[in-house]
């Protein structure tokens, strides 16, 4: 009993240390026992140590793998059987498409099994993973439970951009709900069906019939997809609700070595024009593999536009798109006409790479043209991309790219641009573009021809402007010629996306400009820095000088929509604005200030609006015949939707101390307040307008455009003394004062003045120059004889009407009423007087002199009477 106790015990403890040793090797001998059942080149591996937790078998991994590629990787493994169920739990499983290719091609003598026969072996299961996906398509990842049983089989997938609910019974597949997330679609499409599977799985189901539901943007109505076949043969059809004519008809056959799409036609309404063409396509070979498979087609668009009708065609292949290394020619030719362009196309090229990750690369004589109107005036002779050695990928553009445009426009001119650069693996916000420019052209309303050229580059999120240099050689509008303007960068424009931030400097300079008066404007340079945001956000800083006018200092900023500043002029000589001033006007600025202030704001909804001031001090300019001085101007101003006003916070005044000419105007003023274009809202009103002048004054209280009534200018108590001593005749000489009132009309349809009146202010004395009296005599024996009264005469009233209408016609009336002394006599006199004349021509051609002359030989009366010294009648 002894003895065999031992032995007992010895054999226990052998099958116990066995089984602790196969435990604690699991992971050596576990992997190479299941090789005896996997494919050739094939492996598993266990990571971590086996377990046993609440009656299930854990594993925390397990790795397949396809020579060295790791084609699946579980985690967190969880096996166990309940009521005759066995259970498969899964935390994470991972499947690389890219090991596909890696699968070994195994091949069996063996008849094929049928359907039935694979679902027989099937154990009842329920395996239940937690996150499920396929790379590179992780973005449709999801939860994954299968439902399996000999006679019933059941999947359900759930993920943020995929769901499925699907059961097969038998050979029957009822797809109840399939939803998946299309690229540009912006409703999940939704697709069910039922598909009747072929008793040995290896071909395409016998029958069935498959059909969804989506809603794409810029379509109104929503789409319906349907997918029927029966045997060999079937018909994709995409309709509109409501709509019996199909979008898309694609029929097909199916053969032992091709699958054919022939006959196909497409169509879409919903363009800026309806659009329609055809469609075929071969897949030859088709059962031996994707790489096998010969891939050739023909697709076509019609389109009816400018120009005509045109037709663009792609043909595809023969190639063949493979998993590693896809090779499909393709060739894009034809005409598209558009409504206002018309598009030339010469494409070849080629698909190449992975199916998964392909690359579109265009071969040598890729040409795209276009020609056609552009913008409502902008017409483009022709525009050209050579493409040639271009490729296409998800790494980006690699290649040369360039571009050449040449455009005119009936009113502004003709102008040809290029654009050659080189683009590495180029995206908008990945890899290298460098590119230059170049261009010149004519610009018809400005009488000059320009060019530009620079070069930058857009790196990563950078994009910079490394040089820009573009101007005109001359610019002529109007009376002005501004020589050889140009822009150009002073410090590289750069804007990166990724801080974000925007920066450079700019130049812009021209030399002499030159007015149709005389005058010019010194070579000028206007410098701006930015710095901002991005191109719609920065602030701007500069200097605007002409070489002794400024410098007027600017700053703002650009928001996107609204351009908006301030620009100060620093108190500065008048003197430097001498060379705006031609020599012919022999004007001769000799001292002042000028001073500015303005605030302004653009943009394309509210127009240009302003507001600022500008103050002129102590001005004085000196001129052949007229010397000005103490000039004081005051200009507050506002401008909005090309709308004026004058004196914002306070009328436009001008102040001006004298102005010495035949006679001194001296303190001179005028007020200005109003709108301009005026309107009855807003009127122009002209106040305070005065000024001393002849010992007397001259004053208008008031007038206001729309001008309602007459402005008043009053005359009071001028010297005419003064006055005759500023004419300066020979023939006369006269002493007293005058007075008078002239209502003046601006918008009246006939008169300018009307009503005017004009009267002495006390007495008035004339006396005329013997010479010149004598010499009427002689020359007219009535009129010496009235002269003789005439040669002193002192006048008690005097008064005179004055009518002027638009056109320059004067109607003047006059009365004199009077004594003479002659020959130590006293004479009653009285002068009537009346003339009509044009003032306009009258004051071009006056004489004094000779009009006094013709005038007193016209109209001196005699008296009746003569009376006795002292005595008047």
């Amino acid at each position: 009993m002894t003895r065999g106790w031992k032995i007992l015990t010895a054999a226990v403890m052998s099958v116990v240390l066995l089984l602790a040793g196969l435990m604690l090797t699991i992971t050596h001998w576990l992997p190479r026992l299941a090789g005896v059942w996997l494919p050739a080149g094939t492996s598993v591996a266990l990571d971590g140590r086996p377990g046993w937790h609440k009656g299930a078998l854990s594993l925390p991994g397990i790795r397949y793998l396809a020579g060295q590629c790791v084609l699946a990787n579980v985690r967190d493994v969880s096996l166990s059987k309940r009521k005759g169920r066995w259970l498969l739990d899964a935390a994470d499983v991972n499947i690389d498409s890219a090991c596909f290719d890696r699968l070994p091609n195994g091949k069996s003598d063996a008849a094929p099994r049928t359907l039935a026969a694979w679902q027989a072996m099937l154990p009842s299961a329920q395996v239940s993973v937690d996150h499920f996906s396929i790379a590179p398509w992780q973005n449709l990842a999801g939860a994954l439970r299968l439902s399996l049983d000999s006679d019933r089989q059941q999947i359900t997938y759930s993920g943020d951009a995929l769901s499925l609910k699907a059961r097969l019974e038998g050979n029957r597949l009822n797809v109840d709900a399939l939803t998946f997330q299309a690229p540009g679609i912006p409703e999940p499409v939704q697709l069910s069906g039922t598909l009747h599977l072929p008793v040995i799985p290896n071909t395409l189901p016998e029958e069935g019939q498959l059909g969804a539901n989506l809603t794409l943007q810029g379509v109104p109505d929503p789409l319906t997809v349907r997918l029927n076949w029966q045997q060999q043969q079937g018909e994709l059809l995409v309709t509109a609700k409501d709509n019996q004519t199909p979008l898309v008809s694609l029929p097909w056959q199916v053969s032992a070595d091709s699958v054919q799409i022939t006959h196909g036609q497409w169509r879409w309404p919903w363009a800026s024009q309806p659009l329609s063409g055809g469609v075929a396509l071969s897949l030859n070979h088709w059962q031996q593999g994707l790489a096998a498979t010969e891939i050739t087609g023909r697709l076509n668009v019609l389109t009816q536009g400018r120009g005509g009708k045109g037709n663009v065609v792609l043909t595809l292949g023969p190639g063949h798109l493979d998993l590693v290394n896809s090779a499909l020619p393709f060739r894009i030719t034809g005409e598209s006409k558009l409504a206002q362009l018309q598009f030339y196309a010469g494409l070849p090229g080629e698909v190449r790479g992975p199916l998964l990750d392909p690359a579109l690369w265009l071969s040598p004589g890729a040409l795209l043209r276009m020609r056609g109107r552009l913008l409502p005036t902008l017409e483009v002779d022709e525009a050209r991309w050579p493409l040639a050695g271009v490729t296409l990928s998800s790494a980006g553009v690699d290649g040369r790219l360039q571009a050449i445009l040449s455009a005119h426009d009936p009113q502004m001119g003709r102008f040809r641009l290029h654009l050659d650069g080189r683009a590495t693996d180029f995206w908008p916000d990945k890899g290298l573009w460098q590119w230059r420019y170049w261009g010149n052209g004519k610009m018809v309303p400005l009488s000059a021809s320009w060019d530009v050229n620079g070069n930058g580059r857009w790196q990563e999120t950078l994009i910079e402007l490394t040089s820009l240099s573009t101007g005109f050689d001359r610019i002529r509008y109007g009376g002005v010629n501004v020589h050889a303007p140009r822009l150009t960068l002073t410090s590289p424009l750069r804007w990166d996306r990724a801080k974000p931030s925007f920066d450079g400097a700019l130049s812009l300079t021209a030399r002499q400009t030159l007015f149709g008066d005389g005058g010019y404007l010194p070579p000028a340079t206007l410098a701006l820095n930015v710095s901002g945001r991005d191109p719609a956000f920065f602030l701007y800083r500069g200097t605007l000088q002409a070489q002794a006018i400024g410098p007027v200092r600017l700053q703002g900023r650009w928001d996107g929509a609204h351009l908006r500043g301030q620009a100060w002029w620093p108190t500065q000589p008048l003197t430097v604005f001498q060379p705006l001033l031609s020599n012919d006007l022999k004007m001769k600025i000799r001292s002042g200030t000028l001073r500015a202030q303005v605030a302004f704001s653009a943009a394309s909804d509210s127009g240009l609006e302003a507001g600022g001031h500008w103050v002129v001090s102590n001005g004085s300019v000196s001129l052949p015949d007229n010397d000005i001085s103490g000039v004081d101007f005051s200009l507050p101003f506002r401008l909005k939707v090309d709308r004026w006003y004058f004196g914002a916070k306070g009328p436009v005044s001008l102040r001006i101390k004298a102005i010495k000419n035949q006679f001194t105007l001296q303190n001179i003023t005028a007020d200005l307040q109003g709108g301009y274009p005026w309107s009855e809202e807003q009127p122009l009103r002209l106040s305070n307008v005065g000024m001393d002048i002849l010992g007397g004054t001259l004053r208008m209280e008031s007038l206001q455009m729309p001008q309602h009534e007459a402005a008043t200018l009053r005359i009071k108590n001028i010297s005419v003394s003064e006055l005759v001593t500023a004419i300066k005749p020979k023939q006369i000489a006269m002493s007293g004062h005058i007075n008078g009132a002239l209502p003046l009309w601006l918008s009246h349809p006939r008169w300018l003045i009307k009503d005017g009146w004009i009267a002495n202010s006390g007495p008035l004395t004339v006396r005329m120059d013997k010479d010149f009296a004598d010499t009427i005599s002689n020359n007219n024996i009535a009129a010496g004889a009235a002269m003789n009264w005439l040669r002193y005469m002192e006048i008690s009233r005097s008064w005179a009407t004055l009518d002027l209408d638009n056109l320059g016609m004067m109607t003047f009336r006059a009365q004199v009423n009077g004594t003479s002394r002659f020959s130590d006599k006293n004479q009653r006199v009285s002068l009537n007087y009346t003339q009509q004349e044009n003032l306009f021509q009258l004051w071009r051609s006056l004489r004094f002199g000779d009009n006094v002359q013709s005038w007193l030989e016209d109209n001196a009366t005699l008296p009746k009477h003569k009376e006795k010294s002292d005595e008047t009648h």
